[in-house]
């Protein structure tokens, strides 16, 4: 992992917009991994070039034209122009939280984050939001503009329905025709073989998929006192338990969940990754990074 800058998530609470936020995150990786020896991810140019006429403006060096009074073009090493298609679960067991910072919130953090370092990089960036259904789309486009569309619509991001990821996901990938590279963020919290055939479904369609598992330390822990009363996020159905008693069946199930994802994921070429909340966000923006270079 390179030496980036890490943020501690709760502390982008304090940030006054998503834009800000989604900034700071992102421009301090970036700039972490240019001091950093890991090269060859698209967030830098390789060389110049001379400009020839028909080349894109945009990419033109203008400090460089003010030291040599000539034009010069910015090659990059990675202009793929992919489709980045985020899928962001809001469904109610989102919501819970052990420290302040919900698994929903940290969420939309990482949501924004990756919005912005792929317009960053010229890609085209999408946005789902899903509970037990579809709730919004939004569908990739690479301007500025609209990259601020889909920071607004995070930043007013309310809490969803129940989970079911089965059905969004199928609806998703046949929605979905044009290849492209699919990132789900959720806590994962329904069965494994629902969530295994719903991705297969994008992987069917030709794309390429990552997931983020997104998970409280609390949830990853089960330190709790030694009585304590769970109540369902979605159903408010309530559950008074023994902790000490409960926590190593608990622990054993846990454990044999995530097991069961990066097998299935591997099996189907799929990237996954473990987040708890309290993970900075440039470990997942590092290892979107590297999925994407495994992919070319």
């Amino acid at each position: 992992m390179p030496a980036t800058r890490f943020i501690d998530p709760k502390a982008l609470s304090r940030i006054a917009n998503m834009e800000l936020r989604a900034r700071s995150v992102v421009e301090g990786f970036v700039s972490g991994l240019h001091r950093s020896p890991y090269k060859g991810f698209s967030v830098e140019f390789m060389s110049y070039r001379p400009y020839i006429p028909g080349d894109d403006l945009m990419h033109l060096d203008w400090k460089l034209f003010a030291r040599t009074d000539r034009y010069y073009i910015k090659e990059f090493e990675d202009e793929t122009n992919t489709d980045l298609r985020i899928l962001l679960d809001i469904s109610g067991s989102m919501e819970y939280a052990s420290d302040g910072l919900t698994k929903r919130t940290y969420a939309s953090y990482l949501a924004a984050s990756l919005a912005y370092l792929a317009i960053r990089q010229r890609d085209a960036a999408g946005l789902t939001f899903f509970d037990e259904a579809i709730v919004e789309s939004i569908p990739p486009r690479s301007t500025r503009g609209h990259l601020h569309a889909i920071l607004e619509y995070l930043e007013t991001l309310g809490p969803g329905a129940r989970t079911e990821l089965g059905k969004p996901l199928h609806a998703l990938a046949e929605q979905h025709r044009r290849r492209g590279f699919v990132v789900l963020i959720s806590d994962l919290l329904d069965d494994p073989e629902a969530l295994v055939n719903g991705l297969r479904h994008f992987r069917y369609r030709g794309h390429e998929v990552m997931v983020f598992h997104v998970m409280d330390p609390q949830e990853l822990t089960f330190d709790f006192p030694d009585l304590v009363e769970f109540e369902d996020m979605e159903t408010g159905e309530k559950l008074l338990v023994a902790s000490e008693a409960a926590r190593e069946a608990y622990m054993e199930n846990l454990e044999r969940f995530k097991a069961t994802l990066r097998r299935e994921c591997g099996l189907l070429n799929i990237d996954y990754t473990l987040l708890p909340t309290d993970q900075p966000l440039d470990f997942a923006l590092f290892e979107y990074l590297a999925a994407r270079a495994n992919r070319t």
